[in-house]
């Protein structure tokens, strides 16, 4: 396009065409116009390359954005609690569990202490046992045996019977009262952290609630009893 216009400028003046330093001049401006060319276009693409890498940082920020979300919420995310029905299945688990071992302590005990020990849990947790069922008769609940709650406890149980089974006098009165103060210490704590925070009936939740104060009463019981067998 520059050649043209030069072209056309020489054609239009004769005086031009014979004046070197003019032609000289027109070649400098020539170049300088090229220059500025060429300078425009590298601008251009360097423009357009940052651009581009701008809008690929873009996308790498928002992938990573998703990916950091989906993996907080994965994190975030909690087991579902023990629905009522499993609820009522763990605590009437719970009580007919100890009173099975007050079963075998009365059977085989010839310690007073231990004995009267003994009937008073097998009272106090079949009278909870009562309470719960007639609770979940009026609330039309049919207790859930299928969770990993009540699972564990009746694995834990049959283990715990087997070895009390196989003892007798002074190890077996021990052995009893020892298992009672562990025992009622992890039900005092499933009742406080995992049963009341999950039951969504109230009336669940007040029964559950209800028995804590009896169940501590028991472990300062077997806590005082398993002292004097250690004396």
């Amino acid at each position: 396009m520059h050649s043209r216009i030069l072209k056309h400028v020489l054609s239009i003046n004769p005086i031009v065409r014979c004046n070197r330093p003019a032609i000289k001049k027109l070649n400098q401006m020539k170049r300088t116009i090229f220059n500025s060319m060429k300078v425009a276009f590298f601008s251009g693409a360097l423009l357009m390359a940052v651009t581009s890498c701008d809008k690929k940082t873009e996308t790498v920020n928002e992938d990573l954005t998703v990916q950091e979300a989906h993996q907080s919420e994965t994190v975030d995310a909690k087991p579902a609690g023990p629905t009522d029905a499993q609820i009522a299945s763990i605590a009437v688990n719970a009580n007919s569990i100890d009173i099975d071992y007050a079963k075998i302590a009365k059977s085989k005990s010839t310690n007073p202490e231990v004995l009267k020990f003994a009937d008073t849990m097998a009272k106090d947790h079949q009278n909870v046992i009562d309470m719960a069922v007639e609770l979940a008769k009026k609330l039309s609940l049919t207790p859930d045996d299928n969770n990993d709650t009540t699972r564990s406890l009746l694995d834990g149980a049959a283990t715990e019977k087997d070895k009390l089974n196989a003892l007798s006098g002074a190890e077996f009165d021990k052995e009893y009262v020892n298992n009672e103060v562990a025992y009622h210490d992890a039900v005092i704590q499933a009742v406080e952290n995992t049963l009341i925070p999950n039951a969504q009936n109230q009336e669940l939740k007040e029964l559950l609630q209800s028995a804590v104060p009896l169940f501590k009463e028991h472990l300062e019981h077997a806590k005082h009893l398993q002292m004097e067998l250690n004396k």
